[in-house]
């Protein structure tokens, strides 16, 4: 008979309102075919095994315990009789009554687990609110799209064979499974290169090639080809040894993985932490957008993960949990074989109705095994997020660790540090070091002059002094240091809007002298009387905060720079730039933004107001909210007083010198078309990002 087999995961953060010894371990997902990702059938996964709820008795407070379990606000509505598809396996909970005050669906009173006279054509699906709760944090370690099934094993690995054993990472080896404690080698009867090629996906290798022990495992397996994991295989029939111990043609599985290159041909992942993760956006008549999540899967993500140059995927992610995207939504309930070259290859709807990007597919693929975590470590940190920076290096024929050199460490060197331990993104960057008590013997400098561009995967990938070390200050307290966190904010300008306020104004110089002090005109206005105008380019910008954490000021309030002529205090010396090129990119006008002000001016619905500039208040930007500079305040301008008529490019960047933490810089470059004919200006094409000029499809 065939079989299936599965991996046993461990189950990931449980939220918990009493002890863990006295509330039962469940999580909660959305399942069934043709549905949005803020609804579905409710499923529980209680001692590692999935399975539905009963309709009797459930009700709207139920639903909103749930809802607000899975991340959404609440719950809309509720659906009994197996709306969205019949589940399979146990019904876990019967008669569910809620408050509705509960954290969690285990805490309501039921008939208990797995007790229940129902079937599944009772099970329940409930609707969510589509909008999410704000920094809520989507952890999940178990596999959604992989069936609970009857032959577990317990791990599987590529063993190196013995002329590669140093080599990283590992791209060729025997393929083994750990069953019951031991492992075991894959007898090569009835395996295909089909099968090749899902190890080597898992293992995050986008192809195999061919490859010119007595310990087997007794199945053969038979892969489709378009499996994420070799556990989503179906197990072929039982294996009978011979009397030596051997299989059939006596040779274990052997399998050569390819590696690829991360390119970006007409996809490209963004607001991820780490390589290989992120939401997925592709470029459609010279602009970048996003995909829908409608019957997004592991097969589409997969399709994504081998054309960047990783392996198979691990999570297909809905509802926008790698942040939010802006502009349009190019593509909508994508279909894949799994075997496509690219994602848009795969079948999917061009009409996006419906759609918000609070409904953003993202990824996470499997990438090679290259042993960066070993060769870095932070040191004397409160916690495993924080410490000295302390890298392993060669010297003198050994092994030694010691510091980074401090001068220009900035948010970016941190960033990969951060990526290359596995966690997630920095947070601040610290040029002194002296409250953590590092390793002692790790007090020397062995690694100057680093400089990163951000996307680096290890800190050596960065450009450094190599074995010239130039420290002048030296390691100790001022060696380099970071502090990670799971989120980061993600600041996006509104460019629809910059395009529709542009306008010139000409202004006496006698009501521009705050501004004169702020540096925020033509260094040639300092020449003028107070009688003389200023032609200044005015628009409004409305920053938009998408990403997973509050963007804060660098800086504590007690920091912050008093400006008397505007009267209100500074956070971020220079938080914008303003700037007017030519069209070979030469820098013909400036302006800057200081941000005087970082408040919430609106949020999303359901989200609440933080930050607030009144009475001298804290500053910031709340995620779902948005921080409006209106056309009319100082500074909020280019002074083109000394320029020609002509056609330009106008450019505003925000958080040009990184001051704060971002989950992606790349788009908070906004450039536009102008034309200036001396005496009117037109603006249009605004773009956030880099202006693509080629129809790639």
């Amino acid at each position: 008979s065939v079989r299936k087999w599965d991996i046993l995961l461990p189950m990931s953060t449980w939220r918990s309102a009493q002890s863990e010894s006295q509330q039962p371990k469940i999580q909660l997902r959305l399942a069934g075919d043709k549905r949005k990702h803020y609804e579905g059938r409710l499923e529980v996964s209680y001692n590692n095994e999935w399975g539905t709820i009963c309709d009797d008795d459930f009700s709207i407070e139920a639903a909103n315990v749930a809802c607000k379990e899975l991340g959404f606000l609440g719950a809309v509505a509720w659906s009994p009789s197996a709306k969205f598809g019949q589940g399979e396996g146990r019904i876990w909970l019967d008669n569910v009554h809620c408050t509705g005050r509960e954290k969690s669906l285990a805490e309501c009173p039921s008939n208990g687990f797995g007790v229940s006279d129902c079937r599944h054509s009772e099970d329940v699906g409930v609707i969510c609110n589509q909008k999410r709760i704000p920094g809520h944090r989507f952890i999940n370690t178990m596999n959604n799209n992989v069936e609970t099934l009857e032959e577990r094993v317990e791990e599987i690995r590529i063993r190196p064979i013995s002329s590669h054993l140093k080599r990283i990472p590992v791209t060729e080896g025997y393929v083994e499974i750990k069953e019951r404690g031991k492992w075991r080698q894959i007898c090569d009867e009835d395996w295909t290169p089909l099968n090749n090629r899902v190890v080597c996906g898992m293992y995050g290798f986008p192809g195999d090639k061919n490859y010119n022990n007595k310990n087997y495992w007794g199945f053969s397996v038979n892969c489709t080809g378009n499996e994420a994991h070799l556990s989503s295989c179906r197990l072929g029939k039982p294996l009978e040894p011979k009397r030596n111990g051997t299989c059939g043609r006596g040779l274990p599985v052997v399998v050569s993985c390819v590696p690829g290159r991360a390119f970006q041909p007409l996809v490209r992942l963004r607001g991820g932490s780490n390589i290989g993760e992120g939401r997925v956006e592709v470029l459609k008549n010279g602009v970048w957008g996003t995909v829908c999540d409608d019957n997004w899967n592991l097969r589409a993500a997969t399709v994504v993960c081998r054309e960047l140059g990783f392996g198979s995927a691990k999570e297909a992610l809905t509802g926008a949990k790698l942040g939010q995207g802006m502009g349009p939504v190019h593509m909508n309930e994508v279909e894949c074989s799994g075997f496509e070259k690219s994602l848009t290859d795969c079948y999917f709807n061009n009409d996006a109705l419906g759609c918000s990007h609070e409904e953003d597919a993202a990824v996470r693929c499997n990438i090679p095994a290259m042993g960066f975590q070993k060769r870095i470590r932070l040191s004397g940190g409160r916690n495993p997020y924080e410490g000295r920076v302390e890298v392993l290096t060669e010297k003198n024929g050994s092994l030694v660790w010691g510091t980074v050199c401090s001068e220009n460490w900035g948010i970016v060197e941190a960033m990969v540090v951060c990526r290359q331990l596995g966690l997630g993104f920095a947070s601040h960057a610290f040029q002194e070091t002296w409250y953590w008590a590092g390793d002692a013997s790790a007090d020397n400098v062995v690694m100057s002059g680093v400089r990163c561009s951000g996307t680096e995967m290890s800190l050596p990938q960065c450009l450094h002094h190599g074995k010239h070390i130039s420290c002048p200050k030296g390691g100790g307290r001022f060696a380099a240091g970071v502090s990670c966190s799971d989120t980061a904010p993600d600041l996006v300008l509104n460019a629809q809007l910059v395009e529709q306020t542009t306008y010139l104004e000409d202004r006496p110089m006698y009501a521009l002298q705050c501004a004169l002090e702020e540096n925020c005109l033509s260094s040639t206005a300092k020449k003028n009387d107070h009688s003389s105008y200023r032609r200044l380019l005015r628009f409004s910008s409305q920053i938009h905060n998408v990403g997973q954490s509050d963007f804060r000021p660098k800086l504590g309030y007690h920091a912050w720079t008093w400006h008397e002529c505007h009267r209100h205090y500074h956070s971020i010396e220079v938080f914008t730039h303003y700037d007017l090129l030519s069209l070979n990119g030469t820098k013909v006008a400036e302006g800057h933004k200081a941000s005087f002000c970082l408040e919430d001016t609106q949020c999303d619905e359901g989200i609440q107001k933080r930050y607030v500039c009144a009475n001298f208040g804290e500053q910031g930007i709340t995620v779902g909210c948005w921080d409006t500079y209106r056309h009319d305040i100082d500074c909020q301008w280019i002074d083109i007083t000394d320029i020609k008529p002509g056609d330009y490019i106008f450019q505003v960047v925000i958080n040009p010198y990184y001051d704060v933490a971002e989950s992606d810089y790349t788009n908070n470059v906004m450039k536009c078309k102008c034309r200036y004919d001396g005496y009117r200006i037109w603006t249009y094409h605004c773009h956030t990002g880099e202006l693509q000029k080629k129809k790639l499809y």
